[in-house]
């Protein structure tokens, strides 16, 4: 089922959180950002929606690195209903697309819970005092590339990194709901 993630709440601060990253290693917001801000990102393996956006989210994260913004990729899918988004298959993913980002595991789901995430994939892009200045979409595209799209995301996160703030304007993010655990 397709979600639409609600448009910025401008200066929201950044939930801090501990996870573990397919790397083997433990991430959380200090280790994440970058001088100049930070991208989070909601994300799993099996949705088309982030099927059809990963090279060009793992170019534009390469981008953005150098101009100071981190990225952090969190899986929060329930695998047990969901296998192709199981560690393993997080570590394969990785591997394959050379995310240049931590792809990190919120098992308990209590990340996406706190950030409000509903859609895989849903952008949150901070500025270096950690204020939410971006919740948009990555470009025009769902589950097939828009040819020339404008790149709305990098965009954006280039003028956070230059100015501290987000465009007025947003689109709102589509994507796959969030798999929640069942109760």
């Amino acid at each position: 089922m397709s979600a639409q993630a609600p448009v910025c709440d401008f200066g929201w601060k950044a939930v801090d959180f501990d996870l573990p990253g397919v790397d083997g290693r433990r991430h959380s917001l200090a280790s994440a950002r970058g001088p100049k801000g930070l991208l989070v990102v909601f994300i799993c393996n099996h949705c088309p929606y982030v099927r059809a956006i990963r090279e060009r989210l793992v170019r534009d994260c390469r981008e953005l690195a150098g101009l100071g913004i981190g990225s952090i990729a969190i899986m929060s899918n329930d695998p047990a209903d969901y296998p192709e988004d199981s560690f393993e298959n997080m570590q394969r993913v990785a591997a394959e697309f050379a995310f240049p980002f931590p792809y990190v595991h919120d098992e308990t789901q209590a990340v996406a819970k706190a950030y409000g995430a509903v859609c895989t994939p849903d952008f949150f892009g901070f500025n270096s005092a950690l204020e939410l200045q971006y919740r948009g979409r990555l470009d025009a595209s769902r589950k097939e590339p828009v040819p020339g799209a404008p790149r709305e995301l990098f965009d954006a996160m280039a003028q956070i990194a230059r100015t501290g703030k987000g465009p007025a304007e947003q689109s709102p993010s589509i994507g796959c709901s969030i798999k929640w655990k069942h109760a």
